[in-house]
């Protein structure tokens, strides 16, 4: 394989920065707070929570079981950065298609918004995939580090000017705060589109061992049945992906709960949505200097001490009772969340025989989606059990620690070798 080049870098960076506008924008941001007021309003809460859930979990459902096949399919027909293309236009049509949903059309919404996530989440196995294929070995944390910070920086800066034209759409010559966000919609996949190009234009196609598509879906069912069979003797992998699948449930579950949260103890939704912005700006800069770590001390250190942070969080949310404390919880959170999800995919990377990246990253992308379903349940059942929100963020700390006691039990990132299935 021919060594990496800096163009080839950046353009793989390029796309974080890309497509994290739609996570940020959309899944974090608008949709949830839009599809509540305008395409369900006037529907009981219950009702709309319910929808949501239905689609979140039917598009990870999708996601977590194509995945590993995905994967398997792109290495054996060399297809990896042409799949990542076809699924992300997937993604940016159907982002775009939101701007033309009309008011109360709960059901076309939620179909269309599922094909978008299905679109951005199956890019991601194949951007993760390129990794090992972008840079060389001792440099993997740095890069996957730049990925998600400048994926960060990216992500808000858009939402920035998002909120900006929602909080005042005259502004922007707009009617009102609906069409606002329904142009933000638009904004994202021309954002998600434009900054595409580069990886387009400067990552190169790792080569595959099939000429057909054909042959390529036949070969990948079967090297995927025979690292189903084999994983078990990987000892460290079967591991570190166990001790991921525990603490990555608790980020998401932070992720995706952390809002609720703040509006179960009455802040504004204005404050909130602040709140988010300041993780997204903090995490640019700690991003990055968790790749400085991750050489500095190892992958698997770097990550154990992005998790105290977390658990530090987690405990504070227990006590928290101030707009300024939960702003202060957010900075800490922005502090290790890009750090944790960084250094984890370099030192899977760097555990994973790079010919069979896009298979491995499949699983490793089957398990982020189902880890996301055991934290939002922990923290359902404890807010019903003890009526209490403090309690119920309290709970996804048996996660953190959980993960971070299997992750004890990997081998530092000296010790690893690439597996050979």
């Amino acid at each position: 394989m021919n060594q990496p080049t800096t163009r080839q870098l950046w353009g793989w960076v390029c796309y974080d920065w890309a497509n994290s506008a739609f996570a940020t924008t959309v899944i974090a941001g608008f949709f949830p707070v839009f599809f509540r007021g305008f395409w369900s309003v006037g529907t009981e809460p219950a009702v709309t929570t319910f929808r949501l859930g239905v689609a979140n979990g039917t598009a990870s459902l999708i996601i977590a079981l194509i995945a590993p096949l995905l994967g398997a399919i792109a290495d054996r027909w060399g297809a990896r950065k042409k799949l990542l293309l076809a699924f992300a236009g997937l993604g940016i049509v159907m982002t775009g298609a939101l701007y033309f949903v009309q008011a109360g059309a709960w059901v076309f919404a939620l179909a269309v918004f599922i094909f978008a996530y299905v679109g951005f989440a199956a890019a991601n196995i194949f951007y993760d995939a390129l990794l090992n294929h972008v840079a060389a070995g001792g440099n993997l944390d740095r890069v996957s580090s730049l990925g998600f910070g400048f994926g960060y920086l990216g992500g808000g800066l858009l939402f920035a000017i998002n909120v900006w034209m929602t909080l005042s759409p005259t502004t922007f010559g707009l009617a009102d705060e609906a069409e606002a966000v329904r142009l933000s919609f638009l904004m994202v996949a021309t954002w998600w589109a434009v900054f595409s190009v580069p990886l387009l234009l400067w990552v190169r196609e790792p080569g595959g061992q099939d000429d057909s598509l054909k042959a390529a879906i036949k070969g990948g069912v079967r090297q995927l049945l025979a690292t189903f069979h084999q994983v078990r003797a990987l000892k460290p992998l079967l591991i570190f992906l166990i001790a991921y699948f525990f603490y990555i449930d608790g980020v998401n579950t932070v992720i995706k709960m952390a809002l609720d949260f703040g509006l179960a103890l009455g802040f504004a939704s204005r404050d909130l949505i602040a709140a988010l912005l300041l993780v997204q700006f903090v995490g640019f800069p700690a991003a990055l200097a968790f790749g400085w770590i991750g050489r500095r001390v190892g992958s698997k250190t770097g990550i154990l001490i992005g998790l105290s942070g977390y658990v530090v969080a987690t405990l504070w949310a227990s006590q928290v009772d101030s707009v300024t404390e939960f702003y202060a919880m957010a900075v800490i959170v922005g502090l290790v969340q890009g750090g944790v999800q960084a250094l984890s995919r370099s030192l899977y990377a760097r555990m994973i025989p790079a010919a069979q990246a896009g298979e491995f990253f499949g699983f490793y992308n089957l398990l982020g989606r189902f880890a996301a379903v055991l934290g939002p349940f922990l923290v359902a059942w404890t807010a019903l059990l003890t009526a209490s929100p403090r309690l119920s963020m309290l709970s996804v700390l048996v996660l953190f620690v959980l993960g971070g006691g299997l992750l004890t039990r990997v081998p530092s990132t000296t010790e690893l070798k690439p597996v050979r299935v």
